[in-house]
């Protein structure tokens, strides 16, 4: 797994949010969230229902457009930036979401496509490649993740965990910088879990940064290279790989304590 030493560059940080603000109606769910993940960094998110965590996540890409921060890939500001902040020249969305794969809670397959359409198509309309280049990609990713002998399966042929595997090996497809996964286990049996915890895992090995929202804290306390607790829409306390034994924060103790 990637670990990150302290003296390291600014050139090593892939993404940064600073004072990200986000309301739904008169609701304030982000009260100016701050984070920093290097490269090959593993970035664990957790905290009770409702804390702001998947709505944190969705920022990252502008599925949830911020009210006001930054939100930096690359050094590239892609936020509405900080309130009295510099104006600076913004990248496009569609520019972030081809540095930044997301896996949802739900598979978000198409159901008429076989698993191998389902990551060909999308892959050939984003980099017009050919249909033959495509599925080739298609279905090396599928191999990755096990999947090669269901790749003319149809979603509702696949079991749970093995649509979320597809989910995985479409984002990874589009070569992303770093890969959100919004509770990625969460929609499954408890049977199933495992499979996808097993990808993820091996995909951590492989170096890629990833930022995990999860209730898998197991799972978080193997790959979680920074952790980050969150309740009522603000960061409350984060760490390193000692975190889960450390932590002084009392609140995040309380919840690790009632989950593991």
């Amino acid at each position: 797994m990637a670990m990150q030493s302290s003296d390291e560059s600014n050139d090593s940080v892939l993404l940064e949010l600073k004072g990200v603000h986000k309301s739904f109606g008169t609701r304030e769910v982000l009260h100016g969230v701050d984070l920093v993940v290097k490269k090959g960094e593993h970035v664990v998110i957790f905290g009770p229902s409702g804390s702001g965590k998947s709505t944190m996540l969705r920022s990252i890409n502008l599925l949830e457009e911020p009210d006001s921060g930054s939100i930096k890939i690359l050094g590239t500001e892609y936020g509405p930036g900080v309130k009295g902040g510099p104006q600076v020249k913004r990248g496009k969305p569609l520019e972030l979401r081809r540095y930044v794969g997301m896996v949802f809670q739900q598979f978000n397959l198409f159901p008429h496509l076989s698993a191998l359409q389902n990551i060909a198509l999308p892959l050939r309309a984003t980099r017009k490649i050919s249909l033959h280049d495509a599925e080739k990609r298609a279905a090396s990713e599928l191999e990755s993740v096990g999947l090669l002998p269901w790749a003319a399966s149809f979603p509702s042929q696949l079991s749970g965990g093995q649509q979320q595997r597809v989910a995985i090996a479409r984002a990874l497809s589009l070569d992303p910088k770093i890969m959100l996964f919004d509770e990625p286990t969460s929609a499954l049996a408890p049977e199933l879990v495992g499979e996808v915890l097993a990808v993820m895992r091996k995909l951590a090995q492989t170096g890629m940064t990833m930022v995990v929202v999860t209730h898998e804290m197991n799972f978080a306390r193997e790959i979680g290279d920074l952790n980050v607790f969150m309740e009522d829409g603000y960061v409350v306390a984060r760490g390193g790989r000692d975190f889960f034994d450390n932590s002084t924060n009392e609140r995040a103790q309380q919840f690790i304590g009632s989950v593991l």
